[in-house]
């Protein structure tokens, strides 16, 4: 007799409901789900949110309801940061299984790098992690670069720098070559750029106490990119793909970056910092150069960037940008299909021109408080600069959904790995 808590799935309303909306009824063995309709993931992931809220472990998915995406669903509900006990899949179609655990795996470790303190994640630890990950992951497919600290002006990576010289954790840029071609001049096909910041203290333009509080999550684009690439490693990526993650903490001492200071890039762009807690886009900027220094005719890139697209979407979407609309909307359809909600906010050229500079050729934000009116499109706007192409192949994901700063009733709080499938899905259907 199987001894853990068997959840089943009845398509039927529960026989004696407490309400019409009854989504549990339990008996001795285990408990019932009962959902009106096939594809009701949202509803399922809140049956997971609840059983995990009731402290129900050792689960085991039971009957021959379930598919794969429901179960999907209910595992996003079920997890919490403290949950380390796994889930039985009711699948016996061995290729399923094989996907499910391949997406758990890849979405438990991401969130485990999110939600790691500070003290745990830095710099030098979060690309060694990534660097390790993957070493372990695709061992002959594998090569990497470390840039850190000085070496970066060196290379004229000169936004990461900035940003990063006010801890006494060096900056880093991890530049992670998957080539499973075993060829030396075999082409990059994609670039995945991440937004790294292990803690986002604001700089000299502080944050409150409660908005510095969950500030480790801020290295959220660079999990979910590294995340989305494990995924599609799993699935069977067989092209040149390169990350590159950059990685800094956002700290206040005498040699941190200062409002007024000017930045020169290493294609010629100046820009003037008139909010040192706009670092996000100031460390892709590099990233994005060195994407295209790959040559790679598709560029993602993700970050935990602003709240104005949190405004924009709420926390269960993630907001696409981008100048190739065509791409925006393929992301968009790869997205939907992964059941990660994501929504295409405004960018046009023009968007480049929204924070003027008397001093440099843009300045890295407005001084207004959240960057002025269409903040998300603006900071979009700004990191269009330096993408090659006219953005042509181009995609930004602001990751509203990365993180939940509290439960609620579809997500226990902390990293949701929200952004990991569509990353996976992009890579293998764009490079196909």
């Amino acid at each position: 007799m199987d001894s853990n808590f068997l959840v089943e799935l009845s398509f039927e309303p529960a026989a004696e409901p407490w309400n019409k909306d009854t989504l549990i009824s339990y008996a001795a063995h285990g408990a019932t789900i009962h959902l009106p309709q096939l594809e009701d993931v949202r509803r399922m992931q809140k049956a997971g949110r609840q059983l995990a809220s009731q402290c129900v472990n050792q689960i085991h998915l039971s009957g021959e309801n379930w598919n794969t995406e429901l179960q999907w669903a209910f595992h996003q509900g079920y997890v919490t940061p403290g949950n380390t006990l796994p889930l039985l899949w009711a699948v016996n179609d061995q290729t399923d299984i094989e996907r499910l655990e391949a997406k758990a795996q890849s979405a438990a470790w991401t969130r485990s790098l999110i939600n790691a303190s500070a003290d745990e994640i830095y710099p030098e630890s979060l690309a060694q992690q990534v660097a390790a990950y993957f070493g372990e992951l695709a061992p002959e497919s594998i090569s990497y670069e470390l840039i850190q600290g000085d070496q970066l002006l060196e290379q004229e990576w000169a936004g990461l720098h900035a940003v990063g010289r006010g801890s006494e954790r060096a900056p880093v840029m991890l530049i992670l070559d998957y080539n499973p071609t075993g060829h030396d001049d075999a082409p990059v096909s994609a670039a995945l750029v991440g937004k790294g910041i292990t803690f986002d203290s604001g700089g000299y333009s502080i944050k409150g106490s409660e908005g510095m509080l969950a500030m480790k999550c801020d290295m959220g684009g660079a999990a979910t990119v590294a995340g989305g690439l494990a995924l599609a490693i799993e699935s069977g990526l067989s092209k040149r793909v390169k990350l590159i993650l950059c990685c800094a903490e956002n700290l206040i001492s005498g040699h941190a970056y200062k409002l007024g200071d000017v930045i020169r890039y290493k294609n010629g762009t100046t820009v003037e910092i008139v909010n040192t807690d706009a670092e996000g886009r100031l460390v892709l900027a590099d990233g994005l150069m060195a994407a295209a220094e790959t040559g790679a005719p598709l560029i993602l890139d993700a970050a935990t960037l602003t709240g104005a697209a949190m405004v924009a979407v709420g926390t269960e979407y993630n907001a696409l940008f981008g100048l190739d609309q065509a791409l925006v909307q393929r992301v968009q359809q790869y997205a939907t299909a992964e059941h990660e909600p994501s929504w295409p906010l405004p960018l046009e050229a023009w968007h480049q021109e929204n924070c003027p500079s008397a001093y440099a050729d843009t300045a890295n934000s407005r001084p207004q408080k959240g960057g002025g009116f269409g903040g998300a499109s603006n900071a979009a706007g700004f990191l269009s600069r330096f993408v090659p192409n006219e953005g042509k192949g181009w995609v930004h994901i602001d990751l509203a959904a990365c993180f939940q700063t509290s439960g609620n009733g579809q997500w226990a709080a902390g990293a949701t790995a929200v952004g990991i499938r569509t990353i996976a899905r992009t890579l293998l259907e764009e490079t196909a």
